[in-house]
């Protein structure tokens, strides 16, 4: 970040391969001067959400001054065809366009905007990008799936137990799976948590698309059973690598996603959906198995009508909830952590990390 004394030019958003005209942002008076303060975007287009974070550093993370959160299903119908929809294209094109103007608004210097799951299934995937960087001036980049994998523990790991020796990440998302086992324990808080990573996977299976397979608006238990063990099958690889991780002391998992932070809201018994209570939340083992058995008993209505959950996700909870499952069976533990947080926020940090801006005096 530069001390900017001069009267304020038009700044560039940096999003990789191409940069966005924007207003500068409002100079920030700091120690008798003037000097504008770096805000940071990340943009995450998954399988069915289109979230945005856009931060400024502190000292010792960021501060969020703006979001945006849109259920889009860009991959809705992958599960059985291999092209992104029209309909689905319009409707994220909208939200990217909510988003950039977002940026905009908040003199953003630097971005890193990232498509995921959906987007690497696709065979008109670059043909999106492209239309997305022709149309409305942002520049995705398709990431692969490790990308995802360690961005996700980048994003959530600070939550991790200090004092366990092992845990297993995950993040549920729509379309990929991802799932990390994290061995040691942090020796500090600022190192880089990736590189505890033992071994990693990403699955390939969401909520979208294992809703898609086998139907969410009304789930029998025995559908429900069905559901897991496909995933059970398709985590099984990682399961044999990773199946020391249980057996370590204070062993954890550690869960990112609509489904574990619905399970904790449900759990809480919230009225309305409320980010402060349910980020960190800590979830017995029992907690856990009662908070899915009480969804597995609602219908679709009912779960459209709990404001923690909507019309939106209704079909797609319990698909995410036996995504949820089949990572317990594999890795019994007496807890698991809840983390409001995820691949946004891993971004966030690395450019952060990158721009060494935690290493400068600068940073109010």
């Amino acid at each position: 970040m530069r001390d900017e004394t001069a009267a304020a030019a038009p700044s560039r958003i940096q999003t990789g391969a191409v940069t966005l005209q924007t207003p500068a942002p409002s100079p920030v008076p700091v120690a008798g001067r003037e000097r504008r303060r770096a805000a940071y975007a990340a943009l995450d287009l998954g399988t069915n959400n289109c979230r945005l974070l856009v931060a400024e550093p502190t000292f010792s993370g960021f501060r969020v001054i703006d979001a945006f959160s849109r259920i889009v299903r860009l991959g809705e119908g992958l599960g059985t065809s291999d092209r992104l929809s029209e309909a689905a294209i319009e409707r994220t094109v909208e939200a990217l366009r909510i988003c950039r103007s977002k940026m905009e608004a908040r003199g953003v210097q630097r971005a890193k905007i990232i498509a995921t799951e959906a987007c690497r299934l696709a065979v008109n995937g670059a043909a999106f990008v492209e239309r997305v960087r022709r149309g409305v001036g942002l520049d995705l980049e398709i990431v692969d799936r490790q990308t995802e994998a360690y961005l996700a523990v980048t994003g959530c790991a600070a939550l991790a137990d200090p004092l366990a020796e092992s845990v297993i990440i995950f993040d549920i998302g729509g379309g990929s799976t991802e799932i990390a086992w994290l061995d040691g324990a942090a020796a500090n808080p600022s190192t880089d948590p990736t590189l505890r990573i033992r071994a990693w996977d990403s699955l390939p299976v969401g909520v979208v698309t294992l809703a898609e397979r086998h139907g969410g608006a009304e789930v029998t238990r025995r559908m429900f059973e069905g559901m897991v063990e496909e995933v059970a099958e398709k985590l099984s690889a990682f399961a044999i690598r990773a199946a020391a991780a249980a057996t370590a002391p204070n062993f954890h998992l550690l869960g990112t996603s609509g489904t574990v932070t619905t399970i904790a809201a449900m759990h809480l018994r919230l009225a309305r959906y409320e980010r402060r209570r349910v980020d960190g939340l800590w979830m017995s083992d029992d907690a856990v198995s009662t908070a899915i058995d009480d969804l597995l008993d609602t219908r679709l209505e009912q779960r459209a009508d709990n404001p923690c959950i909507g019309r939106d996700r209704a079909d797609l909870v319990l698909a995410g909830c036996a995504i949820l499952e089949a990572i317990r069976r594999a890795f019994p533990s007496e807890r698991l952590r809840i983390a409001d947080r995820g691949l946004r926020e891993g971004l966030l940090m690395n450019m952060m990390r990158e721009d060494g801006v935690w290493n400068r005096k600068a940073v109010r």
